[in-house]
Parts: structure tokens; sequence; C-alpha cells
């Protein structure tokens, strides 16, 4: 994002490190708290707060920060084709399975 923070980057940023902090935990994130953060995003280059590529580079670096590699790292250098703005990637991990029969 721009050098200058205002409340809803401020706000927004806030939400990024939750969905990814809960994300890092094994944590599981609701929808709602994601879309919110992406309608979030959308009211930002909305507003003329920040461009997409500036919200995406911040988003980033807040992934790296908490995750401890990139978006690119985590789903390959072609991320944002899977996940257009203003969608967050990031998942839960997965739950080991284990079989409950000798089948």
């Amino acid at each position: 994002m721009s050098e200058q923070t205002t409340p809803l980057k401020a706000e927004l940023l806030r939400r990024w490190q939750q969905i990814f902090s809960a994300l890092e935990c094994g944590e599981d994130v609701s929808p709602g708290q994601r879309l919110r953060a992406e309608g979030v995003m959308e009211a930002a280059v909305m507003t003329g707060e920040a461009s997409t590529d500036a919200l995406l580079a911040a988003m980033d670096s807040c992934y790296v920060e908490i995750r401890g590699c990139s978006l690119a790292d985590e789903f390959g250098e072609d991320w944002r084709e899977f996940y257009p703005f203003p969608q967050i990637p990031g998942f839960m991990q997965r739950a080991p399975v284990y079989p409950s029969t000798s089948d």
C-alpha cells in the first residue's frame, strides 16, 4: 500500500493479519470473514485509496511476515490467475486422515 496509512488501509491490514494468523495456527477462516476483507479491498480501490497492485503487494508482505513465504511460493507464480482480485488465497492445513478399517 502507499506510504500514507489511512483507517481503511489499517483495517485491511488487521483483517489480513487475522486471516493469515488463523491459517498459520491451523484454524479455519469463515467465508464471511474472507468475503468482508475482500470487500474492504474493493472499497480501497474504488475510493482511490490504493491501487490493485499496491494492495496485492501489501497482502503478500503480510503473508510473508506471518507464513514465512510469499503467495507465489505457496500458490505458484501464476496465483493471480487462479485468485483474481480481490480474492484472498490461503487455506487451512489439511487434516490428517487415517483409515478406519483394514480394507
